[in-house]
């Protein structure tokens, strides 16, 4: 017979219990949170100051990187609490809470990649028409449509999840609460759960794709065609970045979610999952910065700007 007491309070297990390695787990962690924050906070910033950065493809990147701080926020603080302090639990309620907002993120970043390569689509397919295409109702529209697509996958996702019922575990192997892992250890049948959460990441990541791919075949087949390699090599490097974060962020998503168990590779899924939360955030201001000299100049006029000020 099992106990059909309701359960309140989750065991997170995380990643490990060797005390040395929990040490440079927090310490990896503590850096990289501390990289994502400020390297996505400069980029929030320029965007909002700096005049010669006021164009859609900023507006996107602003976006981005403020989803970017939220969904790392969402996990990481939470992990290095319990490092530590050695508390690894977590109520109900923060549980579906974290899920809620980790999946409503993930969902509008990916939309908000696709947005982001409709741009670049726009900017190099029909370049004469940009601004007019472009517009900042537009920008807004796409920005919307992202979240309302994220609202539109959670509802549903988040309503079965809480359907679920908890009766001989409340340890979860995972370092935060993530739904797979969490199916894992419910005691009701999670069959349509699974099925059902798995056909709403396959269309997540599906559409989005197609999208991001639709552009990009445009993209390649209106830059084949320009006359001059320097031309090609130009409209090849303003897309360059985005291509870089589009392929870590579906390669990485696509590894986790998209396979037929919830219950296959959990222990290789938290790995992944710590680069996705932790490492991506920080790579992705620095792929957009460092390989765009307006970002790197917008940077070095806001440091001069800084300096000349702290000096009078």
């Amino acid at each position: 017979m099992r106990n059909h007491t309701r359960i309140m309070l989750f065991i997170l297990q995380g990643l490990t219990d060797d005390p040395r390695l929990k040490v440079l787990i927090f310490i990896f962690l503590f850096l990289t949170y501390a990289l994502t924050i400020i390297g996505n906070l400069i980029i929030i910033i320029l965007t909002l100051m700096d005049t010669q950065l006021k164009t859609p493809m900023y507006f996107f990147l602003r976006n981005f990187s403020i989803l970017e701080v939220a969904f790392t926020t969402a996990y990481i603080p939470k992990y290095l609490y319990s490092l530590s302090t050695g508390e690894n639990t977590i109520t109900y309620n923060a549980c579906f809470a974290q899920i809620f907002f980790v999946i409503l993120l993930g969902v509008t970043e990916f939309c908000l990649l696709a947005s982001m390569s409709y741009d670049r689509y726009v900017a190099i397919c029909k370049p004469l028409h940009y601004t007019t295409i472009m517009n900042s109702k537009v920008c807004n529209l796409l920005l919307l449509s992202s979240w309302l697509a994220g609202l539109m996958i959670i509802i549903p996702a988040i309503s079965l999840l809480m359907q679920m019922e908890f009766c001989d575990s409340n340890v979860i192997d995972h370092f935060g609460c993530e739904a797979f892992p969490l199916i894992t250890i419910a005691c009701s049948d999670t069959q349509v759960i699974e099925r059902i959460t798995l056909i709403l990441a396959v269309l997540t990541l599906l559409v989005t794709f197609f999208l991001v791919l639709l552009s990009y075949v445009h993209i390649i087949m209106t830059v084949l065609r320009f006359p001059s390699v320097q031309q090609r090599k130009k409209a090849f490097s303003t897309c360059s970045s985005h291509i870089i974060v589009v392929s870590i962020t579906y390669g990485s998503c696509i590894f986790i979610y998209i396979k037929p168990s919830a219950k296959e590779g959990v222990a290789l899924d938290k790995v992944v999952s710590v680069l996705v939360t932790s490492v991506a955030p920080v790579m992705n201001p620095l792929i957009y910065a460092l390989r765009n000299k307006q970002v790197i100049q917008a940077f070095k006029d806001l440091a001069k700007k800084i300096f000349f000020l702290s000096k009078q």
